[in-house]
């Protein structure tokens, strides 16, 4: 499927432009924060490290960490997120996940579950060249178990990605996946991950109606009857990913700003990263799901300069 993002390539770039008004956003008393937004949210990301190249060559500082020393809190996370290219972005996040106080699965699984095997592969590269260490060697020192082997095969990045379905396979894995979970004392996770990690997303959409043919059942339902914390969570966001991206991530961003307080790490991470991908869809799904526009969602949801370098990222009502 097509899929498109809000953020487009602006028609009348010109970085050197782009470098001075930040510059003056930045210069003397305070800082002028919707002339930032303006530059960084109105041109696409191969833009805005042209004008973080062109801010270096005339000023001579680097502009990141000119925006750090002036802005602070969530508006400063979105526009540093903005000025890294998209696998530094997931490096990074993935790098804060493992390396914080304690871990955050929850970011280890959206990333590692929604990313295609080239977007993988970009971001373990960026990660060993930029941190000096291996995203394998520091996943597997931050979890244990079956859920640190779903994340190692996934970083393998070594999904079939050919649009060949199997019928035979399909009807076989299909059989496996339900003799090792709901068929039996117990449940065999490895077969889970043997089908749900390698196989291509043509196929696994032919394994999982096979599968509600053999049980009666979709598979995240019987994923959640016989699976449980991070294990069920990262099987679950690998078959919600495979059945549909966009809808994935407008459940995401949902459950981010449902009831008391906003998770905005998650907010943020999904605004930043698919903003240029598919965020037009997402905002699709979001709206035939729950009745009530993404716009409306952050609008309410958020405030001042984090809500509106959002609102821009997330385009038209």
């Amino acid at each position: 499927m097509a899929t498109k993002g809000t953020i487009t390539a602006a028609s009348r770039f010109n970085p050197q432009d782009d470098a001075e008004k930040l510059r003056k956003a930045m210069k003397g008393v305070g800082t002028d924060e919707a002339a930032i937004i303006e530059v960084l949210a109105h041109c696409n990301n191969s833009q805005r490290q042209q004008t973080k190249m062109e801010y270096k060559r005339l000023f001579g500082k680097d502009l990141v960490d000119d925006l750090k020393s002036e802005l602070s809190g969530n508006f400063e996370k979105v526009v540093i997120g903005l000025l890294m290219t998209t696998p530094e972005y997931d490096a990074y996040e993935l790098r804060n996940a493992i390396k914080g106080a304690g871990t955050d699965e929850a970011c280890l699984i959206e990333i590692m579950a929604s990313r295609l095997p080239s977007e993988i592969k970009a971001f373990t590269e960026i990660y060993k060249k930029e941190y000096g260490e291996s995203l394998e060697d520091d996943i597997c020192g931050d979890t244990s178990g079956m859920f640190q082997r779903v994340l190692v095969s996934l970083l393998t990045a070594g999904r079939d990605e050919s649009n060949e379905v199997d019928e035979a396979l399909a009807v076989k894995d299909a059989k496996d996946i339900y003799e090792a979970g709901e068929a039996s004392w117990g449940t065999d996770e490895a077969k889970f991950l043997s089908v749900l990690c390698v196989r291509n997303r043509k196929h696994l959409h032919q394994v999982f109606e096979e599968y509600k043919k053999i049980s009666g059942r979709d598979i995240e339902d019987s994923i959640k009857s016989e699976m449980s914390g991070n294990l069920e969570d990262v099987f679950l966001a690998i078959v919600n990913c495979i059945k549909c991206r966009q809808h994935y991530f407008a459940e995401c961003l949902y459950k981010s700003m449902k009831g008391m307080g906003t998770n905005d790490c998650v907010l943020t991470r999904i605004m930043v990263s698919r903003a240029e991908i598919d965020m037009e869809d997402i905002k699709e799904h979001f709206f035939k799901k729950y009745g009530k526009t993404l716009y409306s969602f952050i609008k309410d949801d958020t405030s001042g300069d984090y809500r509106n370098i959002l609102l821009e990222l997330c385009g038209d009502q």
